[in-house]
């Protein structure tokens, strides 16, 4: 399939989508799922039935609409209607709404601040698109970047586009893409490779996860356009296991496209050929660390190795490799269409364009959400996330997942940008933001997180072997009352020891939760320590009167 025969297959399907009959879309996101929407999806295909509508209403099975702590969520498209924790013994009357107009029913707002207040380009297809119909891809102008750039630019003017678009790699570090694509294309090797790091390990993210289940081919198309950019030829998507659906779609999504020839051989009839494969991992977070990660595909144990040399010089099998994430990649093909400028204007000098959160914890609105860059954290908190439940009060907003750091509530003015961040001893991270209210003890979200760490620690270093160990030990010993003041500082010297010494981004970036949360909650420690009492009465401190004595 060439670049004209492309754009005929959209206006054709666009034009079949305009003349279908009335539509209602029915969340399959994992999250809904877990909610049971697929027992809605079938009562609406046999109530449909019944009623003589199957040719009248059409049912599609959509990605994530977003607002996970209300689903299963169904919106009717004639009037534009959400209904949220939907059961199918709400069909019937969604059925009737179709006559009748929305009337009864759990209905949510699509005025709320939630969804008016994102910007979606990531996301712009999820919970609109069925993931397994490439047809519905394409008539939403899938493909489209992917085949103007292999018929009519060169790789360096890919690579420019891309450069001059800011746009930064979404994983975590906040790497320039266009940097990172240069080095790799400037490589000297008849091999080279592309890896889609699809890895999402952190707690409370499920960012990558709803991006490859809900427009996979999304995914596939920007890896193809930095294959073209960078001279590879091999791709690999490396999935956790426990993302059962996201690889089910992916690999549904690599054999449809192959077969239009958009991806394989001589993509668009040019030169170009491109080979994509799933390649699934045992869940280990150390994985999502780039080396550990090619030692895993390569069928090793998933470890990291030093630094230089670096994956673009000596990547998968001794080959130069190009790493993104989910994210990036799916950034590639709207920045291609649309142009650099187009996202360069999107937030801030230094960030640009938007970054896809999971907002999760103590928050009214929790689910999937994509902002501009330069956004508050006040405005996602209080505004998309309708602010805190339970008539409690904010405290802190933890991001970065276990390698970021616990922002308390004098920030919360701050823009949400990656040098924002790095200045209050956070990270932007792949997208996690958990809310923190009043309820939670900081030291316990410390050793909640240190515990993570110490888990999924690969072992390789000893800093971080047993740094993470030691410094998971004495915040057991401060939640149970039984520091001193002498535990504290040496939980301080550890901080400083495993952040500067570990081999990798796990251990150098495990101590982050710790470091912030005694910048901003040191109270909280004292109280511990000195009066053995828990401010939010969360720990399990025995509780005495007194002040323990400092060794």
């Amino acid at each position: 399939m060439n670049l004209d025969e492309l754009q005929k297959m959209a206006e054709q399907e666009r034009e079949v989508k305009e003349g279908q009959p009335q539509k209602i879309r029915v969340c399959m996101g994992t999250g809904c799922v877990a909610s049971f929407s697929d027992r809605v999806l079938q009562a609406l295909n046999e109530k449909c039935k019944e009623m003589g509508l199957e040719r009248d209403v059409l049912r599609l099975e959509v990605g994530c609409l977003g607002l996970c702590s209300n689903g299963p969520l169904v919106k009717v498209d004639k009037h534009n209607t959400l209904y949220q924790h939907v059961t199918p013994e709400d069909v019937p009357t969604i059925l009737e709404s179709l006559k009748e107009g929305p009337g009864e029913g759990d209905i949510c707002p699509t005025d709320l601040p939630f969804f008016t207040r994102q910007q979606k380009i990531v996301l712009e297809n999820s919970g609109v698109i069925n993931p397994d119909q490439i047809e519905e891809y394409i008539a939403a102008d899938g493909y489209l970047a992917l085949l103007t750039a292999v018929s009519q630019m060169s790789p360096t003017e890919v690579i420019a586009e891309i450069t001059h678009s800011g746009l930064r790699g979404r994983g975590g570090a906040g790497y320039p893409t266009g940097l990172k694509w240069n080095t790799v294309a400037k490589a000297p090797s008849e091999k080279k490779y592309v890896i889609c790091n699809g890895d999402e390990g952190d707690p409370g993210a499920f960012m990558d996860r709803s991006v490859m289940e809900d427009d996979p081919h999304r995914v596939l198309e920007g890896m193809a356009i930095a294959a073209y950019a960078v001279g590879a030829d091999q791709g690999y998507i490396y999935v956790r296991a426990e993302y059962p659906r996201a690889i089910k779609r992916l690999k549904t999504a690599i054999n449809r496209a192959e077969r239009l020839g958009l991806l394989g051989k001589n993509i668009g009839g040019t030169p170009f050929s491109f080979h994509v494969e799933v390649r699934v991992g045992a869940g280990a977070f150390v994985c999502g660390e780039e080396t550990a990660l090619i030692a895993s595909i390569e069928g090793h144990r998933g470890q990291p190795r030093p630094r230089p040399p670096y994956p673009a010089q000596s990547g998968l099998w001794g080959f130069p490799t190009l790493i993104n994430n989910v994210e990036t990649f799916a950034n590639v093909p709207s920045i291609i269409r649309r142009g650099a400028a187009w996202f360069a204007g999107i937030g801030t000098e230094k960030s640009k364009g938007t970054k896809v959160f999971c907002l999760t914890g103590a928050v009214a609105h929790t689910g999937l959400i994509e902002v501009p860059m330069g956004i508050t954290l006040r405005e996602i908190v209080f505004d998309i996330g309708g602010g805190i439940p339970n008539g409690r009060k904010f405290k802190a907003v933890q991001t970065g997942g276990p390698s970021g750091g616990c922002i308390p509530e004098q920030f919360l003015d701050m823009p949400v940008d990656y040098d924002s961040l790095k200045s209050v001893g956070s990270i932007m991270g792949s997208g996690g933001m958990i809310v923190i209210d009043d309820s939670s003890c900081m030291v316990d979200v410390a050793k909640y997180f240190m515990e993570f760490c110490m888990s999924e620690s690969c072992g390789k270093c000893i800093p971080c072997r047993v740094g993470t160990a030691q410094m998971y030990h004495l915040l057991q010993q401060i939640t149970a009352g039984e520091a001193t003041m002498t535990e504290l500082a040496l939980l301080e010297e550890l901080c400083e020891m495993v952040r500067d010494t570990s081999l990798c981004g796990l251990g150098q970036s495990a101590p982050n939760p710790v470091i912030s949360t005694l910048r901003f909650f040191r109270e909280e420690y004292l109280a511990h320590i000195q009066e053995r009492r828990c401010p939010a009465g969360v720990c399990p401190i025995t509780a005495t009167e007194g002040v323990l004595s400092h060794a």
